[in-house]
Parts: structure tokens; sequence; C-alpha cells
């Protein structure tokens, strides 16, 4: 059986190394794009943004900067990440207004899943967000499976996280309702010379265990516009659960040529692979008798992948600009899971490759008293995969003959939106056309889906003041039924999701206060969930469901002269309903997720020393439809309490040692003991939450 795998595992590597080669002898100059632009988040006395947006991942016609853009949006750069301590991706984005993050999720480890949900939506495996790295789909299969049960992506390779919860959807899909999330790769450094740093950290888990990370960058640009930069992440060590050992490697090669003034050349080759011991849930019983205990010591998840993207961007003049990219990505990932009575092994492995090519120009021109800046795109995606499943008696060795179900998924999508400068006003209306076809063999039996939905939005900003920005808008986001759901028991009855959203706020930006408020609301026509605690896995429509509510954030830093020189705060509070309207539970909240989360922190900053202090909280969830509040001896149903925990954080440049920082601090202070829960149908029940962690950070720069 090993064998068998083995060879369709060196297979698919031998095609992706010939497709990079390829790549590197066709494209031997090859640069990121996400290293120009120096002035794509100013914005000229006339309050009208330049055109030439190359960094900015959003594209020509929106916004450039956070100041004047439609919509709620968070981005949160590299220093303000290692403020906050954060061990995870998901330990960083529950701090946005409006996202919820859990550490893990059933049988997803915390190092290969990434679960975010974002107003009241599913955060398990953050289906419903477009999450990107460098504008590219993080998902392996981002129509058929976007579930990031496997998500290479790693904090100390990230530049900054760019967080928009609503307007601009019309570029991006197919799901969006959840908002995009783009993470950006560090960039190429432009200036003499070659620099680059490395830093290792140790964390400590107050159980368990312990980990190290480690990360390296290096890079610069040559006389002759090359840019070349190398970028390397990795973790081995335990998490908080007993026998819960991880480890990965996130390794990046970024390129750059400037062809011209006007052109550049651009592409990144990336290689991730993991390896995640999952401890599962544990019943009320085993769980009071130590959270921290694994009883599922054979499961894990493993997996990597490999890929490349190439882009050419041309900012013709002042008025136009054409930018043509590709990607292409290869992922292996198998998991295997224990039944409750610990006497079988299910493996899982499964194996996609997805190719993308996203053309798009953009044209801007005066039209009475306005400015258009006119954005034409058309993207397809390719998708092709192979799910495998197959058993494995744990006593005597045996497997059973693999099932091997065949997917494609072949989509088209072309959008246009045109951003209308009138004074004050930017008003941009877009249209975004998708035709998905998706063909699921298992076999003898062919299921087969074509849709064609077409998705309208509109954003308008208000520039009331140089300070001020008024905006609202609506959009339309489209999820086809999935490769796993159009196979399940109920699959062939399942409708598409399409959901409606709108928001209205106001942005202030200023020298020393930035805040933020918005108003939102989704609809969802037809929601797909999964029922829990089935096998295989049934999903169904739970009909209607509406998530509303409002969201506040503020950032002020005293004045330098005044008494509080040196110190700065910042808070955020959502409130979110998501509620189902339809069916027998009518009425009744969405599972996992709190009505109420909210983040307080300030920083002080004294010459070479920094201090951080923070609290985030969420209220209690619910783990079904029914809202069930009485707890299953299982631990896998009932009411999930709230919790508030608290970090500490210290930093200090060493003085006479340029460059070397050192970083040192405590995550959850109070050691609170919290929860979350799963229903997956062999990991029923509890899953405790990080307890105190003691980190110690260097870092060297050249």
């Amino acid at each position: 059986m090993k064998t068998i795998q083995q060879r369709a595992l060196n297979a698919r590597r031998t095609r992706c190394a010939a497709a990079i080669s390829l790549a590197l002898l066709s494209f031997h100059g090859i640069a990121s794009a996400q290293q120009a632009a120096p002035a794509a988040s100013a914005t000229p006395a006339d309050g009208l943004e330049t055109i030439q947006v190359s960094g900015d991942w959003l594209g020509t016609g929106l916004a450039n900067s956070v100041k004047t853009y439609p919509g709620a949006r968070t981005v949160v750069k590299k220093d303000e990440i290692e403020s906050t301590g954060a061990v995870s991706v998901g330990d960083l984005l529950r701090r946005i207004p409006g996202v919820q993050a859990t550490d893990n999720s059933g049988s997803a480890g915390s190092s290969i899943a990434l679960n975010i949900g974002v107003r009241g939506l599913t955060g398990r495996y953050s289906p419903r967000s477009t999450i990107l790295l460098d504008g590219i789909p993080l998902a392996s299969a981002p129509y058929g499976q976007p579930q990031l049960s496997f998500a290479p992506v790693n904090l100390n390779n990230i530049e900054s996280v760019d967080v928009v919860r609503g307007g601009g959807a019309v570029r991006y899909g197919p799901q969006n309702v959840g908002g995009i999330i783009n993470f950006k790769s560090r960039s190429i450094p432009t200036g003499p010379g070659v620099s680059g740093d490395a830093t290792m950290r140790y964390n400590s888990y107050g159980q368990g265990g312990s980990n190290n990370q480690y990360s390296a960058f290096v890079g610069g640009t040559a006389d002759n516009g090359l840019g070349v930069a190398v970028l390397y992440s990795g973790q081995e060590g335990s998490g908080w659960r007993d026998n819960s050992n991880e480890r990965f490697n996130d390794f990046a090669l970024k390129l750059r040529y400037e062809l011209s003034p006007t052109s550049e050349i651009y592409g990144k080759i990336n290689y991730y692979d993991v390896l995640s011991h999952t401890p599962g849930g544990l019943s009320v019983a085993q769980y009071n008798a130590n959270p921290f205990q694994n009883t599922r010591r054979r499961d894990f998840w493993s997996g990597d992948r490999k890929g490349f993207d190439l882009g050419y961007l041309n900012t013709i003049s002042d008025d136009q600009e054409f930018e043509i990219r590709t990607y292409f990505n290869q992922s292996v990932r198998q998991s295997a899971l224990s039944n409750i009575a610990q006497t079988v092994l299910t493996y899982q492995p499964r194996y996609y490759e997805t190719l993308g090519i996203e053309p798009r120009y953009t044209q801007r021109f005066t039209l009475g008293g306005s400015t258009n800046d006119v954005t034409v795109g058309y993207r397809y995606i390719r998708e092709r995969g192979n799910d495998n499943n197959y058993t494995m008696s744990m006593t005597t060795g045996a497997t059973t003959v693999p099932t091997i179900i065949n997917s494609s998924t072949d989509a088209h999508a072309v959008y246009i939106d045109d951003k209308i400068s009138i004074g004050q006003w930017r008003i941009t209306p877009g249209l975004r056309v998708e035709h998905i076809k998706t063909t699921r063999v298992s076999g003898a039996t062919v299921n087969e889906v074509v849709n064609n939905k077409p998705l309208p939005s509109i954003n308008v900003a208000y520039l009331l003041t140089p300070e001020l920005t008024l905006f609202s808008n609506y959009n339309t986001s489209f999820g086809v039924v999935q490769n796993t759901q159009l196979t399940s028991p109920s699959g062939n009855q399942l409708s598409p999701e399409l959901a409606k959203t709108m928001e209205a706020g106001a942005r202030w930006k200023g020298q020393q206060l930035s805040a933020e408020a918005t108003l939102f609301r989704i609809d969802f026509d037809n929601q797909i969930q999964q029922v829990g605690n089935t096998n295989p896995a049934v999903f169904q429509n739970v009909g209607k469901t509406q998530h509303d509510g409002i969201e506040l954030a503020l950032d002020y830093a005293f004045d330098k002269a005044s008494l509080l020189g040196g110190w700065s705060v910042y808070a955020n509070y959502t409130y979110t309903r998501a509620l189902q309207k339809s069916g027998a539970t009518a009425g009744k909240d969405l599972p996992f997720y709190s009505r109420v989360t909210d983040t307080l922190g300030t920083r002080f900053q004294s010459g070479p020393w920094g201090f951080n202090l923070s609290t985030t909280h969420q209220g209690r969830q619910f783990s079904d439809p029914s809202n069930t509040v009485a707890e299953s001896a299982d631990g896998g149903t009932g009411e999930i309490p709230g919790f508030r925990l608290w970090n500490a954080q210290v930093d200090w440049k060493v003085p006479g040692a340029k460059g070397f920082d050192v970083f040192a601090g405590v995550n959850n202070l109070t050691d609170r003991r919290y929860y979350t829960r799963t229903n997956d149908t062999t990991t029923i029940g509890r899953l405790v939450g990080a307890p105190r962690t003691i980190y110690v950070q260097g870092r060297y720069a050249f």
C-alpha cells in the first residue's frame, strides 16, 4: 500500500520539479511585484490615488490606502505582529475585529490547519474566507476544497497581514462572504548591498512540552535591477498536549527584475512540509482527569506543497496598467485517524494540482467632472485531485483495498469594476461572472455540476475630511457545492450557497488617533453545514441564516512631549448575532461563534525598551444547531464557556550590538483553563486551549 502511495508521490514531485525548472529557464529574471510602489499608500493633494499600484494586491480601481478604503479593513505589519507575542497565525488574527480563531478543530493540528471564522461564519478550516499569500489562493483547491486543513503559511515569513471584511470582494472568489485575508511575504530589499536577519524563538508551555521556532531572511537588489530574497522558517518540538510533536519547514525564493522604468517580471518558488500529531477530543471524565492527555497517540496529519507564481507588470503610462499572473501548486496531504474504540486507523491521502492564470488591464479616463479607473480582468483556475481512503487494523496491520475518488474543477471568472472619483466621492460599481464545472468520479458513479452566476457589488466612500472617511458597500458571494459535499450521502440534494453582504461605517486616520466603526449584515440564502457525528460526513443546506453586528476599533498614541509620552493604547470590540432563519432550529444561534469578542492593550516605548500588555476575550458558544446547554458525557455537545486571556511582553534593543533584539513574554498570564469542542466523527470531545506559555526570542539583523 505504501509503495503505491510513494510512487504517486514521487511522480508528482518529478512533474513539479520539471515545471519549476522550465519556469526558471523561461523566466530567469523573475521578480516580486510585492516590492515596488513606494507611493502605494500616499494620497496626492487632490485626494486622487495614483494608478501605479505595483505591490497593492487589491489592484487598481480600489483605494490603495487603508485610510480611504470603502469598507472594514485592518492591516497588521511585521513590527506589530512581533509586539503581540503571537505564536501562530490564529493568535494574531483573533485580535482583529470580527475575526474569531481557534487553536485547532477536531482532527486538525495547530501547525497544519487554519481555523478562522469571520462575523459568525464557521471557522473550521476557514472555508468562507478567500485567504491569499501574495495575492495567490492559499487553499490547495480554492473551488473544490477551500478548507485550510493544510495551511502552508508561517508568521516568521510574513511582512504584513491585510484583512478585508467586506468591500472589494468583486475580484476575489469564489467564496468570500467571510472577507479576504492576504498574507504578504517579506519583500526583496531594494537598498545597496545585501541585508537580512536570523531569528530563534523558544516557547515553553506550562503543560505538554516546548518547541523551537527559527527563521532566516537574506536578500538584495543588484545594480542591474535583479532582486533576490531567500526566506526560511521552521519549527520543531511539541504543543501543550502530551505527545503532540510537530515540525514544519517553510521555504521561499523570491525574484524580481526591472525590465524598464515602468515594467517588471516577478515571481516566487515555494516549498512547505509538515508533520503534526493530533491528540483529538476528550470526554468530560478524561478532561477532568487530565485535560492535556493524549488518548490518540497514533493520529497524525502530514503533507507538503510545492509551487511557483510568475507575473509581468507594466505601468504603461499614468493612465494605463497591465498585469498578468500565473501560478501552479502541487499538494499532498494525509491524515491517519483512529476510531473511538482504538482498533482501526483510517488513512486519507489526498493529492491536488492547481493551475491559475489571471490577466487584467486598467484604463483611467475623465468623463465630465469624474475620473474613472476601469479594470477588466479574467481568471481561470484548473483543479485536479484524487482522494484515497483505506483502513488498517491496529492489531494485525491488515489494510483494506483503497477507495479512490477523482475530482476536477474548471472555473472561469470575468470581472469589471470602475472606481469613479467625483470630488470627495469614490464610487466603485463592479461585477464578477463565474462559470464553474465540477466533476466527481467514484467508481462507476459520476457526479457533475455546472454553475453560472453573476455577482454584482458596489462600494462607496466619501472623504469628508483629510482624516475622516465614510463608507458603505454591498457585495455578493457565491459558494459552489464542494468535492466532498458532492459525493456525500446528501450531496446530490445540496444547492450552492449565495450570500449578500452589506456594510456602513466610518474611519478616522490622524497622526495620533486611528478609529473605525462598522455596521454589517450578511444574508445567506442556503448555507451548507456538516451534520455533527456522521460517518461518512453528511452535509445539509440549513436554509437562510442572518449575521449582523457592529465592529469598533481604536488606537491612540500619546504625544511624546506629554506626561504619558511613549505610551499608546488600543482596543476593539465586536458584537455579532448569527441566527438560523429557517427549519426546526430557526431563531437559534449558529454553532461555534461568540456574540461578543474584544481586545484591549497598551504599549510603552522608551529608548531601547518596549513593554506590551494586552487581553483578549470571547463570549460563550454553542456546539450544535439546537444550542444545547447541558453537556454530553463525551464532551462533544454543550455550551462552550467564554474566557479572557492576558498577555505581556518586553523587548530590548541590545546596546552596543547593532541589529540585535531580544523579546521575552508570557501568553495566558493567569494560566486560564479554557476549551472548545469537536463533534468530528472519530474525535468527539473537549479540546483544551493553550496554558501559560513563556517565550524568549532573539533576532540579529545585518
